[in-house]
């Protein structure tokens, strides 16, 4: 793939408490890397990754990594604005951690009203399965009343993790073919090329972005 060219960019955010496995998550689906010890996010990380949701739909996937710790709540607030998808991270070996999902979802959502954020809920650490402190039943219970899709995953044996990523990517792009998703000026949630842009927009506002664009103006940042 030509990592050039792309179609959309999507801001995802890394939502959960401090050693969920947020940071071990995003560096086995950018690098296919594990790594035992890993260092504590500090205030955010970026992580990037392409990929193709459909034959000739190219996505920059720019990833946010949050630290989980209250005192680092301030810095990682501030990012939720600019997202447009969530993967909401627990540990499936840490029953609190999973008690937290909710608040850490209501921050968000608080944050970035009358827009919306799209979720993945995530119980991670699938690996470790004797220490399981959270049923599936209860998460996908949790993952109906917030209305995002569940995934269980574990970045040491790689499985589910590109799954749980694409599945929130995939999702992001269904709600902009469907409306559910608005692209907004002023708003880095979704970046995107102009053909793409006008292909979704009503026909009078894709008319005028088409005469601005051949104006040499930009309808949106690609």
């Amino acid at each position: 793939m030509d990592l050039s060219l792309w179609q959309y960019q999507f801001r995802v955010i890394m939502l959960g408490d401090s050693t969920v496995g947020k940071s071990s998550l995003l560096k086995r689906y950018t690098e296919d890397l594990f790594l035992d010890c890993i260092n504590q996010t500090v205030g955010v990380d970026f992580y990037v990754h392409f990929l193709e949701v459909e034959p000739g739909v190219r996505i920059k996937l720019q990833f946010w990594d949050t630290a989980g710790q209250e005192r680092f709540r301030s810095v990682t607030r501030s990012y939720y604005r600019n997202s447009v998808g969530g993967l909401l991270v627990f540990d499936l070996t840490n029953r609190a951690s999973f008690e937290h999902v909710r608040d850490w979802h209501e921050e968000v959502q608080e944050r970035v009203r009358p827009h919306a954020v799209l979720f993945v809920l995530v119980g991670h650490k699938s690996d470790l399965a004797s220490g399981r402190a959270v049923t599936r039943e209860e998460a996908e219970r949790l993952a109906g009343q917030l209305g995002a899709p569940y995934v269980e995953a574990s970045s040491k044996t790689g499985w589910n993790v590109a799954d749980a990523v694409e599945l929130l990517a995939r999702r992001v792009y269904q709600g902009l073919r469907s409306g559910e998703v608005q692209l907004r000026g002023g708003w880095d949630g979704v970046k995107c090329s102009v053909p793409r842009a006008l292909e979704l927009r009503p026909p009078e506002e894709a008319a005028a972005a088409a005469a601005a664009a051949a104006n040499g103006k930009k309808s949106c940042d690609c």
